[in-house]
Order: structure tokens, then C-alpha cells, then sequence
């Protein structure tokens, strides 16, 4: 058997519930790769961010920032004061790691984030947390939420993974079967690649980019974008070492990823 199919068979089946919920959760998405990811979705987001003017004094926050990698980068990239925040406290005791150059961590409750006032930030991020919510209900939440955080004019920039591409086999990612049509919110199996080369299933909700932009302008926001990067643009964008380890064959034929970027109205 190939080694992109070798995995853990304690994780051969999704686990019940909210996916990366408690200690064993937060442990699991800290260990997975995220390589593709890391090519065509990160360092695309950076640069939306970047191209909005975010740099060295201004306010970033990063929703459902899991155990701060991505605010991690983010923060030594743009220079930005970056604040992390998520649902999971388990999340946040990973993110608040030694070393990490984000500014602070705060615990989304309730819908609303503590100690964080209305428009305090100049600019929002979220990646792939669309995944965890099921219904158009938590989705305006999350994006309502973003929308009071954010100072008015400010950028933000939304990462999410297209149902549609399944079947297709990607360097750290298998998204549900091959020619199936997700509802909004349907729930769908993702496979995602450990750094240990096993693979790690995870039950995720299916959110159609095309339902993205009317979400958003519905919680406040205006002038919604979307790309879909690809690895020719990633040649310029990505890690060059990233690049070149892998041929991307997957990512070439159908990339997977789309980056949403709105103004807060």
C-alpha cells in the first residue's frame, strides 16, 4: 500500500461531535501538515492582507486561530500586532507556546469574544473554520463577530477549502468522493496528512464557495473577492523549499483552495 494511504485505524473512523473538540482534538490539528495548505492558502491570505496595507502597526486578528501557527507566521510576515482568538481553550493553551510572536489570545464565549471591543482591529482573518459550522445560523455568527471586531473599511480575509473538489488526491488533503454536490452544511469526511505521514479523518461541514458572498455582505460586510490560487502563482508566493518538494500534481489539475476577501461596510 502507498505510504499516502498508510494512517493511524484509531482515526479509520470520523469521531463524533465538533471536529478538534478538547485536549485530544487541539492535540490532533496541532499534528496535522497542512501542506497544501501551506502552498496555495496561507501565504495567499498574507498577501491579501498585505496588498490592504496591514503591516507594522496594525491590529490583526486571527478568528479561530487553533494552536497559532498561521497567527504565528502572520505576525513575523506582516509585522503586525496579531491577536489570536478560537471557541477551545484547548486551542489556546497549544497556541500560547514560548516564542510565538502573537500578541495575546482571547476565548470566543458565547458567540462574542472577551476583552476585545468594537472595532478595535484594523484587519480579520479566519482559515477554514467555515468546516466546523453547520448551519447558516453559526456561520452569520462567526462573520457577525468578525464584522464588530473590525474598524469600518477593514479587510477581511476568509480561507476556505471547495467541497466540490473531491476525489481528487492531494499532498495533504482528500476532501469526501468524487462527483459530489454538497448542501450548505452537509456534512462531508476529510482526510488530512499528519507530519508524521499517517493520515487523520475528520467529520467537516460543507460550506459551497459560491454561498460565501452573500453570508458576508448579510453580517456587514461589501466588496467581497474571491480568487482561487494556483501553483503557478504560488511560484512567487509560497515558500520556495515548499514548492520544490513536491510535483503538486493534484493541486495543478484542480486546486482546492479559495480565498475570500470582504470590507467591513
Amino acid at each position: 500500500m502507498s505510504d499516502d494511504w498508510t494512517r493511524d485505524p484509531a482515526a479509520a473512523e470520523p469521531a463524533e461531535g465538533p471536529a478538534w473538540s478538547g485536549s485530544d482534538g487541539a492535540q490532533a490539528f496541532a499534528a496535522v501538515e497542512a501542506a497544501t495548505d501551506w502552498l496555495l492558502g496561507y501565504p495567499f491570505v498574507f498577501r491579501a492582507l498585505s496588498r490592504r496595507g496591514i503591516g507594522a502597526g496594525s491590529v490583526l486578528v486571527d478568528y479561530g486561530c487553533g494552536p497559532g501557527k498561521v497567527a504565528d507566521r502572520a505576525a513575523r510576515l506582516l509585522g503586525a500586532r496579531v491577536i489570536g482568538v478560537d471557541t477551545s481553550p484547548e486551542m489556546l493553551a497549544l497556541a500560547r507556546a514560548p516564542g510565538t510572536a502573537v500578541a495575546e489570545f482571547h476565548l470566543v464565549e458565547g458567540g462574542r469574544t472577551g476583552g476585545l471591543a468594537d472595532g478595535c482591529a484594523d484587519a480579520a482573518m479566519c482559515s477554514h473554520v467555515l468546516a466546523s459550522l453547520p448551519d447558516e445560523e453559526a456561520v452569520l455568527s462567526v462573520f457577525t463577530e468578525v464584522r464588530r471586531l473590525l474598524r469600518p473599511g477593514g479587510p477581511f480575509v476568509l480561507l476556505s477549502t471547495d467541497p466540490d473538489c473531491g476525489g481528487t488526491e492531494y499532498a495533504s488533503l482528500r476532501i469526501g468522493g468524487p462527483g459530489t454536490v454538497h448542501a450548505p452544511g452537509q456534512g462531508l469526511t476529510v482526510r488530512l496528512r499528519r507530519t508524521d505521514g499517517t493520515w487523520q479523518e475528520v467529520r467537516n461541514h460543507a460550506w459551497p464557495v459560491g454561498r460565501i458572498p452573500g453570508l458576508l455582505e448579510r453580517a456587514g460586510f461589501r466588496d467581497v473577492v474571491q480568487e482561487r490560487p494556483t501553483v503557478e502563482q504560488a511560484l512567487d508566493t509560497a515558500d520556495p523549499e515548499l514548492v520544490r518538494s513536491r510535483p503538486w500534481t493534484g493541486e495543478r489539475e484542480r486546486p482546492p483552495l479559495v480565498v475570500t476577501t470582504a470590507l467591513a461596510a
